[in-house]
């Protein structure tokens, strides 16, 4: 059973940073696309960001480009999410997805993942 586990959420202040951090088991498909997503309260799951397979192709929504990072080691089963300058609008539970299926691409939507984790709260104050 594959299994996604966030960490690395908390309280911070505007400005401020974080680092999240998804741990997968269960299954050989450390090497992946994965994602992170998320979803503030009254609102729909929106992408934040997505690496491919060996970390080498990133993108990110326009909202969080230039401020987080995403990045990935595969001996470890870990995909991260460095979140720098963030705002009280990043505020939301953040979500770490997988796809199932090899590719070299990269995913941005909600339907290219097939395993998610329970999600993590970021909440920032201003």
């Amino acid at each position: 059973q594959v299994q996604l586990v966030e960490s690395g959420g908390g309280s911070v202040q505007a400005g401020g940073s974080l680092r999240l951090s998804c741990a997968t088991s269960g299954g050989t498909l450390s090497s992946r696309a994965m994602g992170w997503f998320r979803q503030a309260p009254g609102k729909e799951r929106e992408f934040v960001a997505t690496v491919n397979y060996n970390g080498a192709s990133t993108n990110y929504a326009a909202s969080v480009k230039g401020r987080f990072t995403i990045s990935r080691d595969n001996a470890k089963n870990t995909v991260f999410l460095q979140m720098n300058s963030l705002k009280p609008e990043d505020t939301a539970v953040y979500y770490c997805a997988l796809r199932s299926a090899w590719s070299t691409g990269r995913y941005d939507g909600i339907a290219g993942y097939d395993y998610w984790g329970r999600g993590t709260q970021v909440t920032v104050s201003s």
